[in-house]
């Protein structure tokens, strides 16, 4: 009889795991209950002005972009800055700028780009 008994394994779900297998579980659940809180973790694409005095700007006729990247938090590259997108805008005297940021994945993927308007 004990014999057959000890053949049989009886799976036990939660049981079967130790104390510190517990905690590291409920650990990674409490972290992913706390980035989903966090407003934009999955995906976020905000535009704001650069200016402080934006209630009368004139954007002008032309507008210029230049963007850096981010992948895996590992890597970046580009060149975001006012010179680079007055330059691919063509723009001589720079009116407004704006600033834009994309992330996805809690920035797994970003984008950050400065928008250039002006003639």
């Amino acid at each position: 009889m004990l014999q057959e008994q000890a053949k049989v394994k009886k799976h036990k779900g939660w049981c079967d795991m130790n104390r510190s297998q517990i905690k590291l579980v409920l650990l990674l659940i409490l972290m992913a209950l706390c980035m989903a809180a966090v407003s934009g973790c999955l995906y976020s694409k905000v535009r704001y002005p650069l200016d402080q005095d934006v209630d009368q700007t004139r954007l002008g006729e032309k507008v210029g972009t230049s963007s850096l990247y981010s992948v895996a938090w590992l890597v970046s590259w580009g060149d975001a800055g006012t010179a680079m997108a007055a330059k691919n805008g063509d723009i001589r005297i720079i009116n407004h700028l704006d600033a834009e940021y994309f992330i996805l994945l809690g920035g797994l993927y970003a984008r950050y780009t400065t928008i250039a308007y002006g003639d």
